[in-house]
């Protein structure tokens, strides 16, 4: 196939890039100008690179020219910031979907679509997680991922356009970028490598199914040759850690204590988030294949050869 990845120079994206070179896809990556690019080539093959604005049509059009598939990695927020400014969060994330949703209507291309299995869901009413379970998020970012898996259902009942979501659950892996805050397998082993201390919202209970990149990045190769009915799919390693369990692991891996700092919890922080992952067994044939030492060890690895 030739796919297009929208946020194809991102840590999630790098890592889907990667597995659709290695299964012999054509890949143009599309991201924002002046990102430091990974080399696809010393990866696992030659990619094209294309610099434009998510919120730019024209951009847009030039990124999904002849391809069969186009992976919307895209997020212009992140869920601890999305509701300090919802309006900008809908203006971007949303609308920029809908105008791509417009773009591809009636051209025969597959649009597969990361959600958040973190967020969408809310505080749960039974663990795991299944995908039929409530959706009410609490925070503008799962609203708007929410919103957009309404869209593409609705583009599909009027239009045709055929999709498939994926709820993913908290990624890390090799390429995270620390500097956002945003992971906390990624933020806590950065600080740990450098013996600084690491800031716990809460008491360190809170309990987060976490999901190694690579094996993300396998189920939305698996999810572009998915056909018919579900289209939506959880994706996580169907087991829950503790940001305790978490320092523990580091720990471990490292072989010495973390200096750890315990700061007041947040509002829009669940106590809990495990997803249930059988469907996407069943119907993707896909499950987690990394087990949680081994990621943490890969990334660890990562972030020694690359201090900065």
């Amino acid at each position: 196939m030739k796919c297009v990845v929208l946020g194809g120079g991102g840590f999630i994206g790098s890592h889907l890039c990667q597995a659709l070179l290695a299964a012999g896809h054509g890949v143009r990556i599309f991201d924002r100008p002046n990102l430091k690019r990974f080399d696809s080539a010393a990866e696992s093959g030659p990619a094209e690179w294309l610099e434009g604005d998510f919120s730019n049509p024209e951009d847009l059009a030039r990124a999904a020219e002849g391809c069969e598939v186009v992976y919307h990695l895209i997020s212009t927020t992140l869920p601890k910031s999305s509701n300090d400014n919802p309006v900008y969060d809908v203006e971007t994330n949303v609308i920029g979907t809908l105008r791509l949703l417009e773009l591809v209507r009636g051209t025969g291309t597959k649009i597969v679509f990361v959600s958040s299995g973190g967020t969408v869901y809310g505080v749960p009413r039974a663990v795991p997680i299944p995908e039929t379970h409530p959706t009410e998020p609490l925070c503008s970012y799962g609203i708007g991922k929410l919103a957009v898996e309404k869209y593409l259902r609705l583009y599909q009942v009027l239009h045709g356009i055929d999709y498939c979501a994926l709820r993913l659950a908290n990624l890390y892996g090799e390429r995270q970028r620390v500097t956002t805050a945003q992971g906390a397998v990624a933020v806590f082993l950065h600080r740990a490598l450098r013996d600084e201390p690491i800031e716990i919202w809460g008491d360190g209970g809170v309990v987060r199914d976490y999901l190694y990149a690579g094996d993300a990045a396998a189920a939305l190769v698996r999810a572009a040759a998915a056909t018919g009915e579900p289209r939506l799919f959880n994706v996580g390693s169907g087991r829950g850690q503790s940001l305790n369990d978490i320092l523990a692991a580091i720990e471990t891996l490292l072989g010495r204590p973390v200096r750890r700092t315990y700061l007041p919890g947040r509002r829009f922080d669940v106590p809990v988030n495990v997803l249930d992952v059988s469907l996407a067994a069943r119907h993707l044939g896909w499950r987690p294949a990394t087990a949680f030492a081994e990621g943490l060890s890969r990334t660890c690895d990562w972030m020694r050869r690359n201090p900065d």
